[in-house]
C-alpha cells in the first residue's frame, strides 16, 4: 500500500521545479506514449486527463474539451501557466468527485500505481464516464521494476514514490470488479532511448513479435462501462446490388423484421439484368415492407455500402449479400448481441461450421485464413474472417467511423477494411458471429482472385503502416 495522500502530494509537489527536465529528458518514452493516445483519441475529442502532471500529454491530444486533473496544485499551477486554452482542475480522483461530464476519452497515462486505492478510484471515473465514453489506462510493466528502480538510483529516470506493480491480469480484474468492460489490451516499447534506426527496428517490429511483447515497458488497457440493460432499436439492411435480379424477390421475403422497425435499401451498381425491375415488384408485392432503392453514385460495393449507410434511418446498420450466401434469416443472431449492449460491432464469420459444397474455392478459402490472420498480428486483435459481407454497425458509431476514415485513405473497393480498421481505432466492442455460407443460386461470382489478391496486400500493407503506431 502506498503511503498516504498528503505524502504522495508533498513529494509530487517537490518535483514541480524539475518535471519538465524529466520529461526533456524521457523525450523518447513520452513521444512513444503520445502516439499511442493519438492513435485511439480523434483529434477534437472531449477528453478527461486525470493525474495530468504538467499537462503535455492532454495537450497533445488536441482536445475540443480538454481538461486536465490533478492531486498536485503545484503541477495544476504550472499547467494553467503553460497551456491557458486548457481548462486545469485541482481534485485527488480518490476522494473527490469529479462532476463535469460526458467525455469521449478518460486518460490516465502511469497513474493506477500511485493510487492507494486503485478499484475506489476506478468508481469514481465510473460515474464520470457514460456508455460511449472509452478509459485508457497506459501503466509500466511489472517486468520493468527492477531496471527503473535502479535508472532512479543512478540519475536516468524522474524519482517516484514507491507503487504498485500490477500486473496485466491485476489491471483486468480491477477493471471488471469495478462495472467495466475490457475492449483492448496491449504491450509495447522495449527500448525506451532513441538510438537511431535500432529504436525504430526494436520498437516496431520486434516488439511485436509474441513472446518478446510481454516483456515491453508500457502495458494499456482501453475498457468502458460494461451496459445494463437491453436498448431494442430500428434496423437498416443495406444490400447492395449488381445484376441480381434472380435473388431479390427472395431476399424481401425471407429477410425477417428486425428490431422496433426494418428498413430494406437496395443500392444497385447499373445493373443490367433487370435487378432495378425485381426491386420494384417486391416494392409492389409488399407494401407492408419499408422498402427503398437508389443507384449508387460511385463504383464497388464499398461505396455502395457507405452511401447506403448515409441515406439509412436506421440505429442499427447492417449489410446484407445480395447473392444470399450468408441467409436472411441468420441476420437475427447479429440483431440481439447489439440489443443486448454485449458489441458495438459484429462480423459475420464463414469460416467456423461447413461450408456448401462449391461456396468457396480452395484458393479463396486459403487466402481469407491467411489474411485474417495476418491482418489479426497487425491489429493486435483476434478477427477470423475479414472478408465475410455480413458486418453490423450502430449508426453512432459509424457517423464517428465515418468522419475519421481518412486515417486509412481511399483504397479499399469493398469496404471491409473500411469497417474493420476503423472500427478497431475507434475500440469498438467488436464480437464474430458465426454464419452458414451456400453457394449462390443466381448470378455469378465477381470476386477475382488474383486482382483482388493483390488489392488485399495492398490494403495489408496499409494496415501495417496506420497500426505500427499501435
Amino acid at each position: 500500500m502506498i503511503g498516504n495522500r498528503d505524502q504522495r502530494n508533498l513529494f509530487f509537489e517537490r518535483l514541480v521545479s524539475v518535471r519538465a527536465h524529466w520529461l526533456k529528458r524521457s523525450a523518447c518514452y513520452q513521444q512513444d506514449l503520445l502516439r499511442l493516445f493519438r492513435f485511439f483519441i480523434p483529434q477534437g475529442s472531449r477528453v478527461l486527463e486525470v493525474g495530468c502532471g504538467l499537462g503535455h500529454l492532454l495537450k497533445g491530444l488536441e482536445p475540443t474539451g480538454g481538461l486536465g486533473v490533478d492531486a498536485c496544485a503545484g503541477m495544476i499551477k504550472e499547467a494553467n501557466q503553460t497551456f491557458p486554452e486548457l481548462r486545469w482542475k485541482q481534485a485527488d480522483i480518490e476522494c473527490d468527485a469529479i462532476k463535469e461530464k460526458p467525455f469521449d476519452y478518460i486518460v490516465m497515462s502511469n497513474l493506477l500505481g500511485l493510487l492507494g486505492d486503485v478499484q475506489s478510484t476506478l468508481g469514481n471515473v465510473y460515474d464520470i464516464a457514460d456508455d460511449q465514453t472509452r478509459i485508457i489506462v497506459s501503466y509500466y510493466s511489472r517486468f520493468w521494476q527492477p531496471v527503473l528502480k535502479i535508472a532512479e538510483r543512478i540519475g536516468l529516470k524522474m524519482p517516484e514514490p514507491v507503487q504498485n506493480w500490477l500486473s496485466l491480469e491485476d489491471i483486468i480484474n480491477l477493471f471488471e470488479l469495478s462495472g467495466y468492460e475490457v475492449l483492448r489490451t496491449g504491450r509495447r516499447m522495449l527500448l525506451p532511448v532513441n538510438i537511431p534506426l535500432v529504436s525504430w527496428m526494436v520498437n516496431t517490429l520486434i516488439a511485436k513479435l509474441p513472446l518478446v511483447n510481454r516483456f515491453c515497458l508500457t502495458t494499456y488497457l482501453v475498457a468502458r462501462k460494461r451496459p445494463a440493460c437491453r436498448r431494442d432499436c430500428s434496423v437498416s439492411v443495406i444490400i447492395p446490388t449488381k445484376d441480381e435480379a434472380g435473388n431479390i424477390l427472395n431476399a424481401v421475403e425471407r429477410l425477417p423484421m428486425l428490431g422496433t422497425h426494418t428498413e430494406i435499401i437496395f443500392v444497385d451498381g447499373d445493373s443490367k439484368d433487370g435487378t432495378l425491375g425485381q426491386i420494384k415488384k417486391a416494392m409492389d408485392s409488399y407494401p407492408e415492407k419499408d422498402i427503398k432503392f437508389f443507384t449508387q453514385s460511385g463504383a464497388g460495393k464499398g461505396n455502395a455500402v457507405f452511401e447506403g449507410f448515409d441515406r439509412a434511418n436506421g440505429d442499427l446498420l447492417m449489410i446484407l449479400d445480395s447473392d444470399l450466401a450468408v441467409a436472411p434469416e441468420e441476420l437475427v443472431k447479429f440483431y440481439e448481441p447489439f440489443a443486448e449492449g454485449r458489441a458495438e460491432f459484429l462480423n459475420g464469420c464463414r469460416l467456423i461450421y461447413p461450408m456448401q459444397d462449391a461456396a468457396m474455392r480452395y484458393l479463396n478459402l486459403m487466402a481469407n485464413h491467411f489474411f485474417a490472420l495476418a491482418f489479426s498480428m497487425i491489429l493486435g486483435f483476434r478477427i477470423k474472417d475479414t472478408l465475410c459481407g455480413t458486418k453490423v454497425i450502430s449508426r453512432e458509431a459509424y457517423e464517428r467511423l465515418n468522419a475519421n476514415r481518412y486515417f486509412f485513405g481511399n483504397l479499399d473497393p469493398f469496404g471491409d477494411f473500411d469497417l474493420i480498421l476503423g472500427a478497431v481505432r475507434l475500440n469498438l466492442k467488436m464480437l464474430d458471429v458465426p454464419v452458414h455460407y451456400r453457394a449462390r443460386k443466381y448470378g455469378e461470382i465477381k470476386i477475382s482472385r488474383f486482382s483482388d489478391g493483390l488489392f488485399l496486400l495492398r490494403m495489408l500493407k496499409k494496415a501495417y503502416t496506420r497500426f505500427q503506431v499501435r
